[in-house]
């Protein structure tokens, strides 16, 4: 695999797109925004979704999703409720059979399917595979160690793909179930806003440790009525990306949970954020994937309640604190 295509520029893609090129990828990064693609070949600089971070020189942008055609490998990195469409712009030039990694991290709202489903429906003839794990875009831009899980239905699969992007910086665990990892990948991003809100409300970190256990107990039950694997979840994609983005006001989900946990409104904490926060669009997905499944979830539940204006922060927490003693599972 000698060329790699990148679509979405936004800070995430970007990231992977210096990734890719720092592994000896030649890489054609994708973004909807012309002055993205223009500051790229000019400067070498994405100075709208990750300003101050040099880029490889050997990454080109375009606008066409023409220009990815020829790629050996294409990391889709757009917004997971704009994932349909992208692909859905990008299958006429898909030849059968090539890898597309998905990388971005939700739940379709509305059809409440995966990404890999999504990917499943618009490009069927594309071998899907999922990156998901603790990573922070300007972290890994920087070449900051970092480790993720590459997940494929077959193992050769997975180590090539691992092996075409891999820099000694950038470490990717390949595992077989795809479902696990965009589990995972998914409900920690609605955790993350319910930590935030903890956080902001200054409730302490005994609170956040039990919100994270317990959150993690909600993300493992969803991912195992899903079809995953409780094994994935208890590694990089499940666990490893719940405790970094719960844990960090760099997450741009845990910085919206601060925000209204500091009393502002779901307006007002997304007010000029250019960069998505999944969480916010994926808890009603979360939420009612939840219900299908019969998987009692109450931190997501009341994380898309506060999201959707049905009760307040304090009554959310009062909830949750009023349960019924049980055990622990």
């Amino acid at each position: 695999m000698t060329t790699a295509g990148v679509i979405g520029g936004g800070a995430w893609g970007t990231a992977l797109a210096q990734v890719c090129a720092r592994a000896g990828r030649d890489v054609i990064l994708w973004a909807r925004e012309p002055e993205v693609v223009a500051a790229i070949n000019a400067a070498h600089e994405n100075a709208t979704f990750l300003k101050g971070v040099p880029l490889e020189p050997s990454i080109r942008a375009t606008g066409d999703l023409a220009d990815l055609a020829a790629c050996d490998l294409v990391l889709a990195v757009p917004p997971a409720q704009h994932m349909r469409a992208t692909l859905t712009a990008f299958a006429p030039y898909a030849r059968d059979g090539l890898p597309i990694l998905l990388c971005s991290k939700g739940i379709e709202q509305g059809s409440l399917k995966l990404m890999t489903e999504v990917l499943a429906e618009t490009i069927p003839h594309a071998a899907p595979a999922v990156l998901s794990g603790p990573s922070f875009a300007g972290e890994v831009a920087r070449g900051l160690p970092t480790a993720v899980t590459l997940a494929c239905p077959e193992d050769g699969c997975a180590e090539d793909l691992a092996e075409a992007i891999a820099t000694p910086t950038f470490r990717p665990y390949f595992a077989t179930d795809m479902i696990g990892a965009e589990a995972g990948g998914a409900v920690k991003n609605v955790l993350a806003i319910a930590c935030g809100i903890v956080e902001g409300r200054g409730l302490g970190r005994s609170a956040h440790a039990a919100l994270i256990t317990r959150g993690f107990s909600e993300l493992t039950r969803i991912a195992v009525a899903l079809g995953g694997e409780a094994e994935t979840v208890a590694g990089l994609c499940g666990l490893g990306d719940l405790v970094l983005t719960c844990s960090s006001p760099q997450s741009r989900n845990m910085s919206v949970g601060l925000a209204l946990g500091a009393g502002q409104t779901l307006e007002e904490a997304l007010a000029g954020k250019l960069s998505v926060a999944e969480g916010v669009a994926s808890a009603p997905a979360v939420r009612q994937l939840a219900r299908k499944l019969g998987v009692e979830t109450p931190i997501c539940e009341a994380v898309a309640a506060i999201l959707a204006g049905e009760t307040g922060v304090d009554d959310a927490i009062r909830g949750l604190l009023s349960r019924p003693l049980r055990e622990e599972n």
